[in-house]
């Protein structure tokens, strides 16, 4: 498995597994080509968007780092890094989501962050257990939510 860096190109082919996701209902955010680009790949305060990659270049999942901004909607402690993972559903439960990690960490570390917030819905047991195995850890539970920390270190 391959880890790099999202460009624009790839926003068609996350937007049809996250799609995919929102069927399933792991995901209520919008998941069309323009949020992705917007919002993950070319965010005012993106840290990194990295893909991993299949051998044939299926893009198997994505994960974002953005820096917390203040009154950032999920409350989160400005200058903090913020999380999301998503994995095409047929790839879940092959490490993808920790492969991504390894980049991401050292993104974080490389941004000085101290800390990464992981909110997740309170139903959404993969996500849930997904964090908890590479670290993150729950310090507050707000409405139909549980929001993980995970503790940068070098």
């Amino acid at each position: 498995m391959k880890v790099r860096q999202a460009v624009l190109g790839d926003a068609g082919e996350i937007s049809e597994f996250l799609q995919q996701l929102e069927k399933q209902g792991l995901r209520t955010l919008p998941s069309d080509a323009a949020y992705v680009r917007s919002h993950y790949i070319d965010h005012a305060d993106k840290i990194q968007c990295a893909v991993a990659l299949a051998e044939d270049g299926t893009i198997l999942g994505l994960q974002i780092l953005k820096v917390a901004s203040e009154g950032n909607v999920y409350g989160v402690t400005a200058g903090w890094g913020i999380i999301g993972t998503h994995v095409r559903p047929n790839a879940a439960r092959r490490g993808v989501g920790k492969a991504l990690f390894v980049a991401t960490h050292a993104a974080a570390v490389k941004a000085e962050l101290e800390n990464i917030d992981a909110s997740i819905g309170a139903a959404n047991a993969g996500a849930l257990s997904f964090y908890e195995s590479i670290g993150f850890r729950t310090y507050r539970t707000p409405e139909g939510k549980v929001c993980k920390c995970f503790e940068v270190t070098a």
